[in-house]
């Protein structure tokens, strides 16, 4: 049985890529840190549509916590592994580089970049042996092009980057695709706070984009209709200059 892990599974994109990637086929394990009811509510909302899935909490900033959790998922599913990663976990710490605090760098490093080293390491593996591997990391218009006041984002979306192109050359060979999605302004909890009417002059398609958008997106890439890309960057912002 082939799974799908997406980390950050039960906040506004992640919930979007899990109910995407369960209408493939795939079983979901919905990822979550602390709101373990959020991400309850997605594996439910995935079952109300006759998909399935678990749900599975860890730290993506503590490398034992995410060796440990994998490892046991591992152990009670021998017959199965995890054919598609979608690392989506994320946190901002927005604020002038003058102004920031070594915590808020420190801390949105962890989670936006080396948490995707800490999961995927302990995955791409399995996709090689198995020949057949879907990594997808989303990533950032901030990676792309910058954004006053998110120097640390923008460093770890980067970051993300240019480890997406380097393991794509990696594991090519096998099968194994790695790409990452750029999303501009999304809809979401973590946007609600921006003035849209403002902000979407600056977008050629006039608004802000949804979650179902992105996670279009991602589901193609984890298609095999999508094998023969890797290595990309694929801009959801609706024509936002990066």
């Amino acid at each position: 049985m082939k799974y799908a892990l997406i980390t950050g599974g039960s906040g506004g994109i992640g919930s979007a890529i899990c109910i995407k990637l369960a209408q493939m086929g795939y079983k979901v394990l919905v990822h979550f840190n602390s709101n373990k009811a959020a991400a309850e509510e997605v594996l439910q909302n995935i079952r109300n549509e006759n998909g399935d899935g678990e749900i599975m909490g860890f730290d993506v900033t503590d490398f034992g916590a995410v060796k440990q959790a994998l490892n046991d998922w591992k152990a009670n599913h021998e017959e199965d592994y995890i054919a598609v990663l979608v690392n989506n976990a994320g946190t901002t710490k927005d604020a002038l580089m003058f102004w920031m605090e070594e915590e808020d760098w420190s801390q949105v490093i962890d989670t936006n970049l080396n948490s995707f080293f800490y999961v995927t390491s302990q995955l791409v593996k399995d996709m090689v042996i198995q020949k057949f591997g879907r990594i997808v990391n989303i990533v950032s218009l901030s990676g792309q092009k910058g954004l006053p006041g998110q120097s640390n984002y923008a460093a770890a979306k980067a970051g993300v980057i240019g480890a997406t192109k380097s393991l794509a050359q990696e594991v090519g060979r096998k099968n194994v695709t790695v790409n990452a999605v750029s999303p501009g302004f999304i809809r979401t909890a973590m946007t609600k706070d921006l003035d849209e009417k403002h902000l979407k002059k600056m977008i050629p398609a006039n608004r802000f984009g949804t979650p179902e958008e992105v996670a279009a997106t991602v589901g193609f890439l984890a298609s095999e209709g999508a094998s023969y890309i890797t290595g990309e960057v694929i801009s959801v912002n609706g024509g936002l200059y990066t």
